[in-house]
């Protein structure tokens, strides 16, 4: 699936960490963007072009965090200059509920119109 622009491998029941969503924790949020899906013993699987048609995937938000604290540190030899940054990521736990690959009914093939006739140019004298 694909969420917060990255791609997420998930099966039922998982939990995972996503970019942070703006829904409050214990609602159900439904992720239709979903890249492929495969059956467990890999007998069928549907590549969606860029996302399968009709399938959802259904997930609860388990709660809401901030990542741990990652130190970024810059220097300029010679210089006399450091300086020290920090930075936590926010994040949205996800739990994978259901994985759905409903596969819409196939429309039925537009008929062509007619063609029309063209309008005949008139000669003036």
């Amino acid at each position: 699936m694909h969420v917060g622009g990255k791609q997420y491998k998930v099966r039922e029941k998982d939990e995972l960490q996503v970019e942070k969503m703006e829904v409050k924790a214990g609602e159900n949020v439904k992720v239709k963007e979903v890249l492929l899906i495969a059956e467990e013993d890999g007998t069928t699987v549907k590549i969606g072009t860029p996302f399968v048609a009709g399938a959802h995937v259904e997930c609860q938000v388990v709660e809401h965090g901030r990542g741990e604290k990652i130190r970024v540190f810059k220097m300029k030899p010679k210089k006399r200059y450091s300086k020290t940054q920090g930075h936590r990521q926010s994040y949205t736990a996800l739990k994978v509920l259901k994985i759905s690959a409903v596969a819409k009914k196939a429309a039925a093939p537009k008929k062509e119109a007619a063609p029309k006739a063209k309008a005949e140019k008139v000669e003036k004298k």
